[in-house]
């Protein structure tokens, strides 16, 4: 579980460092598939992860609005604020808290239950599925996608 997890804040970070040499406007451009531009995209991806692991632990999700974090630095910064906790909790992580029961209340009233271990997995390749759209786009603008390989990036404990 941790490997994954710290995957997919390599993966992220790469594609901060790629996003800065685009302009504030291609960051923003509405596009096909994801939140609807490379930023919102990365918002959604920070949001979700937090807001996944929070709720496992019986707290409040997270509401912010992304109108709140249209730049670059600002998503950068809202992920380094909510990141302590994420990885403190999958640095925490057992094999005893696998079964442990997620009760998810949904719009409608119903309640589905799913296990700790599959949100934590939820978590995970919900990040791989958006990382996909922005390599995607990436060719879109013309330009290498960052890799998306987990070997060779040290990760293993």
């Amino acid at each position: 579980m941790e490997t994954l997890f710290r995957y997919n804040w390599a993966v992220r970070e790469d594609w901060y460092r790629w996003c800065e040499d685009l302009s504030e406007e291609e960051l923003l451009q509405n596009r096909t598939g994801g939140m609807g531009s490379i930023l919102h995209t990365f918002f959604h991806i920070v949001d979700v992860e937090w807001s996944w692991i929070r709720l496992l632990q019986g707290k409040t999700d997270f509401q912010e609005s992304f109108d709140n974090y249209k730049s670059l630095n600002k998503i950068r910064k809202l992920d380094k604020d909510f990141h302590l906790e994420v990885e403190n909790f999958v640095n925490n992580w057992n094999a005893s808290m696998e079964n442990n029961l997620f009760y998810d209340t949904l719009p409608d009233g119903s309640v589905v239950t799913d296990t700790w271990g599959e949100v934590m997995r939820h978590a995970i390749a919900h990040e791989i599925h958006h990382i996909g759209q922005l390599s995607i786009w990436a060719r879109e603008l013309g330009r290498k996608p960052v890799s998306a390989n987990l070997i060779g990036r040290c990760l293993s404990s």
